[in-house]
């Protein structure tokens, strides 16, 4: 006996039929749609598990997302400006 008493003989029978029934090329497909749809899943799980660990707090969310750097620092730019004038 196999797995649930399904024997080995009667698995590959139903995966000869679902071959037939469906093809080769779409079954491929719809495993790497599957496997696309666990990935997005798993990512989306890992962002709310992260949510939940940060919480509400607006300052730990933007310290657990990467700042860009877009504007450069107000204390070095007036530190600059100090230092050419004088």
């Amino acid at each position: 006996m196999g797995l649930g008493g399904i024997s080995i003989w009667q698995l590959l029978i139903i995966l000869l039929i679902v071959v037939l029934v469906f093809g080769t090329k779409r079954l491929k497909t719809l495993g790497g749609d599957l496997g696309g749809a666990l990935k997005s899943f798993r990512k989306a799980m890992e962002q709310d598990e992260d949510k939940d660990r940060i919480g509400d707090d607006p300052k730990r969310l933007e310290a657990s997302e990467p700042k860009q750097a877009t504007e450069p620092d107000a204390d070095f730019v007036e530190r600059k400006d100090k230092a050419s004038h004088g």
